[in-house]
């Protein structure tokens, strides 16, 4: 007689030791550029007192996200993803050491702007593939698991990362150790990738030359499937308007009187916040309506975007900021099961193209919009403004998106 199979366990898929070791390589490459993403909104601040500043180092790290993504999901289709994603972080590692030079002879800033936008390009360019890497490591009955660890270690990077460059900048009472440890960091992680197998099969590579057609692919996907449209919808005007992280440093220095250990704090907050959920998560069920806590956590999002840039309390401002994490995370695995789950394994690095473009990119778009709007009123109104915003936003996708609410599930997608 055949005996039952156990019932899997949350940590299961963590004994694939590729697909660990794939999870730890990301963490690096996430907690080191969470210490130069610090270090660097600390020393031009200082150096500059011009929320402008800031402002440019998001539109600095846009414009390559949004040129470089579709071109950029089709090389991942074609040529070896594992490949281009080390050397792509190769050339982020190299980025790191110059602007621990930069800083180090306290040069013009627009060579900080330089060497971001190189590093951007670079992060632009392996991005899909980074993403599409994800499946071929975990079975596909495994495949949504993978997907919750992923966004549990990553969050711990993103949680220790500016913790760590506060320590560091406080201790040295400069960012250019930030820069460094920033390399050794991405380093250890291309190192790290290389050992790692995957265990299904990079995607068969077409011959045929490119085209518009093969290049717009994975936009047509997504336009022509309205759930993975609307979430993602959501997601990028959500960051778009909510980007009060980028204005931190002022936050730091000029409202809530704080040093760089408590602007560290202050950036971990939100990846704390993830971590705790994404934890949470990965000992849950699937969501029966995932729309629906997706639309509800965004919303939660832009209420507590508001009580933050309203607070003069330092421990009120990290708990906001905690919460903008959590609930951001709830929106994150959503959008990341589906887009995993309902898309073909050959269109993966173009669809994940379309998803940069629309979530990567607003990220820096929106410390744009926020470093712009707080220059031109001042950095409080732009914070709320941005929380309504999202409010908005919310609405907008809840009743433009219908698919988005009465969504079940990606088992029912599947099937």
């Amino acid at each position: 007689m055949k005996q039952p199979e156990s019932a899997p366990t949350p940590y299961r898929v963590l004994q694939n030791r590729d697909l660990l070791f794939y999870l730890i390589a990301r963490n690096l490459v996430r907690i080191g550029s969470q210490l130069t993403s610090v270090a660097v909104g600390w020393e031009l601040y200082r150096q500059t007192h011009d929320t402008m500043a800031l402002a440019y180092v998001g539109l600095v790290q846009f414009v390559p996200a949004l040129l470089l993504a579709i071109p950029a999901g089709h090389a991942a289709d074609r040529y070896g993803r594992r490949r281009i994603v080390q050397s792509c972080q190769t050339v982020v590692v190299l980025c790191s050491v110059a602007l621990a030079l930069v800083f180090a002879n306290r040069a013009n800033p627009q060579w900080v702007y330089l060497w971001l936008l190189v590093a951007a390009f670079a992060r632009g360019f392996s991005g899909p593939a980074t993403s599409a890497l994800l499946r071929q490591y975990a079975p596909r009955d495994e495949l949504e698991s993978a997907i919750r660890w992923n966004s549990s270690v990553m969050q711990i990077g993103a949680m220790a990362g500016p913790a760590l460059a506060g320590a560091v900048i406080a201790a040295t009472h400069s960012g250019t150790p930030a820069f460094v440890l920033d390399a050794v960091l991405g380093a250890t992680g291309v190192v790290l990738l290389g050992i790692a197998r995957p265990r299904e099969a990079e995607p068969e590579r077409s011959t045929a030359p490119m085209s518009l057609e093969s290049l717009t692919a994975g936009l047509r996907f997504v336009w022509s499937s309205r759930i993975i449209l609307g979430t993602i919808s959501l997601d990028l005007f959500a960051v778009l308007f909510g980007g009060a992280t980028a204005l931190l440093p002022v936050y730091a220095a000029d409202i809530l009187k704080v040093d760089a250990s408590g602007l560290g704090l202050l950036q971990a907050a939100p990846s704390f916040g993830a971590l705790i959920m994404a934890t949470l998560l990965a000992h849950m069920p699937p969501f029966r309506r995932p729309g629906v806590a997706m639309l509800g956590a965004v919303a939660g999002f832009g209420v507590a975007t508001i009580v933050f840039g309203l607070s003069r309390s330092y421990l009120l401002s990290f708990v906001m900021l905690f919460l903008t994490g959590a609930l951001d995370n709830v929106s994150v695995v959503v959008r990341s099961t589906l887009i995993q789950t309902l898309t073909p394994n050959q269109m993966m690095g173009r669809v994940s193209a379309v998803n940069q473009v629309f979530i990567s990119s607003s990220n820096q778009l929106g410390g744009f919009e926020s470093g712009l709007v707080a220059s031109l009123t001042n950095p409080v109104f732009s914070v709320v403004f941005g929380g309504l915003g999202t409010l908005f936003v919310v609405l907008a996708v809840a009743l433009g998106w219908p698919e988005v609410r009465r969504h079940r599930g990606a088992g029912a997608e599947i099937a």
